[in-house]
This record gives structure tokens, C-alpha cells and sequence, in this order.
């Protein structure tokens, strides 16, 4: 049956898939990042205690990051922010790894823990030292960095909404993130960072009724209207990804993209961390229209074998962020490990788009 023009209109965008664009779209580069990118390296006497109770586990933790601002201006275009709710401010104020090792360097001498709003560390009570201590002081210089660079290439910013207590008796338990403490990290971002900096999920969706029709159909914003932005993701499943969707069916007025399964309606970025296992699974993702993110490296293995396996894969794969703890040598121990792409860029056209 011949449909009328009348018919064919109200069948509204997802009717017609849009043509190839003649410029390129967000999804079509690829970016190496870091992973705990706010991370300084636990203070050697505190480590030495820890080590020497779990050697296993903090050999994991033994890294440690440059300013974000470094990082920014190394050319690294993928950051990974994680956060802990401290509403009242002063919970982690006095970790209790300070009285675990006498000697240590002065902590928080600023006093910016006390305030209330989100704080910025890898593990409380235990990996604590912060180049960007609270969300406010790291939004705040990523954007005082980008007005600086105004047309720098978008900056993929991955956040763990961290409320797991540790299995450690006497530890700090953290605050749980509720669809209300989502709504105010949302808000901090705004308020900290701009709103007019973001590329967010409405801007993505436009006129399509889900965010993933939009995604399928290349509703990607041009790379060039990209520039000087910042594209946020939430790297949490489960419970607290649902709280996040919760009354914003496909993220309808968030900021942050989530780590959506494909088949949802939220599908638009998915993080998927063994390139080597999901290679081809990666790659076909992409070619569909999605955005990856997944990792080089992780727990300093990779660094300590000098065995790129998995950055090859990561690149091979076309994952658009391909978050390193190694986009320089480690100084922790000796290895040649170096995560760049051919040429020590950091950002170059996908391979697979």
C-alpha cells in the first residue's frame, strides 16, 4: 500500500535513517584516557602497611596520575571522575588510613573536605589522595582548561557513583546514591562546569522518540559542534544505574549518558572493559552507531608484563574511549608499558567507522 506524503510525515524521523554525513560525528574518533584520573599515589608509608597485610590487592592500587589539567594538555581526551555523596561535608574529612601510619604528609590542609557536596577519591579510608579532592575543584578546572582551548576536541568523562562499604571493619560506610543525590550530581555538574559546556542526552535524541533510535539512526552531534565539550557517562549497573533512569525514561533531562545494554531504550554508550574477549562484539556495536568505552590495561598487570594484547584489541576494535593507566611509564616499577596511538597521539579518526 503506497503511503501518503501526509502519512509518511507523521511517521516522524525514525522512518528515515539519516544519510551519511559529510563531516565527521562524535562517534567517529577514537580517544585514549586515563582511569582514576583524579588518583595520587597512596603516601609510600601508608602503602608499605597496607602491602604488607594484602600485597595482592594494592599492588593494584600502586599508580598514580598527573593533574587533570596535565593530562588535558598531554592531549589525553578521555578522563574518569569518580564520586562519593558526603551531604553534610566532613565525612571524609580524617581518613582512617592517616592514623594507620604515623609520619604521613598533612591531608586536606585546605579544609575542602569539611564543605558539603561531592568528594573526589579512589577508596575511602584507604587510597584517599586526590589531585582534585571535591567534584567542585575538578569541574571547575576542567572548565577554566577548556575556556582556554575553546575548540578542543570533546572530552569523554566516565563517573563511578561510588556507595560500596569495604569489608574492612571500622571503615567509613558511604552515602547511597538515591534518584535525589543523582539529582544533585547532575546539578553540581551544571552549576561547576556549565551547562552551555555539555553535551547531554536530549541534545542526542532531538526529535526521536528514544535515545537509542537516535543513535542508530547517527543523530550524533557533528564533531565540530562537539568541540569544547564535555560528554558525561555513568559506569554503574544495576541498582544505582536504575536510580539514575528512574523518571527519566531515556535519560530524558540528564546529564549524564548511562551504561545502557543495546535493546534499551537508553542505549547510546556501553562499556564493555576486555577488548580482547569482546573484540568483535566491540566492533560491530560501533559500526551500528554506539559509543564504547573500554580499557588498555587494568590493575597494573598489563604494565608489569609490558604485554599491549589488549590496548592492539582496544584499538583494533574501534571503542571510541580506551581508558590507560599508562599514557607515561610507570615511576612505581620498571617497565617499558606505554599506552599511546602511532605517532604519541592520543586521538585519532576511528578505524572501524
Amino acid at each position: 500500500m503506497k503511503l501518503s506524503a501526509t502519512a509518511l510525515l507523521a511517521l516522524g524521523p525514525l522512518a528515515f535513517p539519516k544519510p551519511k554525513p559529510a563531516e565527521p560525528l562524535l562517534n567517529q574518533i577514537q580517544v585514549i584516557g586515563s582511569h582514576n584520573s583524579y588518583k595520587q599515589a597512596i603516601d609510600p608509608k601508608l602503602f608499605s602497611v597496607l602491602h604488607q597485610a594484602d600485597s595482592a590487592t594494592f599492588n593494584k592500587f600502586d599508580y598514580e596520575h598527573a593533574t587533570l589539567t596535565e593530562q588535558l594538555d598531554l592531549g589525553l581526551r578521555g578522563l574518569e571522575i569518580d564520586v562519593y555523596a558526603d551531604a553534610q561535608g566532613g565525612k571524609y574529612a580524617h581518613p582512617k588510613g592517616l592514623d594507620l601510619a604515623p609520619g604521613q604528609p598533612p591531608y586536606d590542609a585546605a579544609g575542602v573536605m569539611k564543605e558539603p557536596g561531592f568528594k573526589v577519591l579512589h577508596i575511602q579510608d584507604l587510597d584517599y589522595r586526590s589531585n582534585a579532592p571535591t567534584l567542585k575543584l575538578a569541574l571547575r578546572e576542567l572548565r577554566k582548561w577548556s575556556l582556554a582551548h575553546p575548540t578542543h576536541t570533546p572530552v569523554f568523562i566516565t563517573m563511578n557513583a561510588k556507595a560500596e562499604a569495604l569489608s574492612r571493619p571500622g571503615l567509613t560506610v558511604p552515602e547511597p546514591f538515591t534518584p535525589a543525590v543523582f539529582d544533585a550530581l547532575d546539578q553540581a555538574i551544571r552549576d561547576y562546569l556549565g551547562a552551555d559546556q555539555l553535551i547531554t542526552t536530549d541534545q542526542v535524541r532531538g526529535r526521536y522518540v528514544t535515545l537509542e533510535s537516535a543513535v542508530l539512526h547517527r543523530n550524533w552531534p557533528t564533531l565540530r559542534a562537539a568541540r569544547g565539550k564535555f560528554v558525561f557517562v555513568l559506569d554503574e549497573v544495576g541498582e544505582k544505574r536504575a536510580a539514575y533512569i528512574k523518571d527519566h525514561p531515556s535519560l530524558r533531562g540528564r546529564v549524564l549518558f548511562a551504561d545502557a545494554e543495546p535493546g534499551t531504550p537508553e542505549a547510546a554508550i556501553h562499556i564493555l572493559n576486555n577488548a580482547r574477549r569482546d573484540l568483535a562484539t566491540i566492533k560491530a556495536l560501533v559500526q551500528q552507531g554506539y559509543l564504547i568505552r573500554t580499557r588498555a590495561d587494568s590493575d597494573t598487570q598489563e604494565a608489569r608484563r609490558n604485554d599491549k594484547r589488549s590496548f592492539e584489541a582496544a584499538m583494533q576494535s574501534g571503542a571510541q574511549i580506551i581508558s590507560t593507566d599508562y599514557y607515561r611509564p610507570s615511576t612505581h616499577f620498571k617497565s617499558a608499558y606505554v599506552v599511546s596511538f602511532p605517532g604519541g597521539q592520543y586521538c585519532r579518526p576511528d578505524p572501524v567507522q
